[in-house]
């Protein structure tokens, strides 16, 4: 199976898409002092978006904080964004800053917590992933 790591705000949405996608992941914390998961293998990262009108802040700062550790971005494989489409052109921007600051693919982007077709997607992505990748065993709630 392969490795989700993410980052949710307080609306829930990301840690709801994962959770009806039924894919285990591991949480990025919101609080700024808990300690970041520990990553020994290849994984994707779904992020939301934040930011304000011209994208300025549009990764969320825990996102920041745990791919600053190059032991942590060296196994980023891939990226999903999730976000608003009201924000026009800026939707889930995050992921898109992320997969070409990190030079690795943006797979998708869903619109808040995602629907019944999203969550299919993501699942076919786990499947082709967990076929195609070396993904080491982790525990982690889905």
């Amino acid at each position: 199976m392969t490795r989700w790591v993410y980052y949710s705000s307080r609306s829930g949405n990301t840690e709801k898409l994962l959770r009806q996608a039924g894919l285990p992941a591991l949480r990025i914390p919101q609080e700024v002092d808990a300690p970041m998961p520990a990553v020994d293998g290849p994984f994707v990262l779904v992020t939301p978006s934040f930011g304000d009108s011209t994208g300025k802040g549009a990764v969320p700062k825990p996102v920041i904080r745990f791919l600053n550790d190059p032991q942590r971005r060296q196994w980023l494989r891939a990226v999903v964004g999730c976000g608003d489409r009201n924000f026009g052109a800026l939707f889930a921007q995050a992921s898109e800053v992320v997969a070409r600051k990190c030079s690795v693919p943006l797979l998708l982007r869903i619109e808040m917590s995602g629907t019944a077709r999203d969550w299919q997607r993501l699942q076919a992505l786990d499947q082709h992933f967990s076929e195609h990748f070396e993904f080491s065993a982790f525990q982690a709630s889905p």
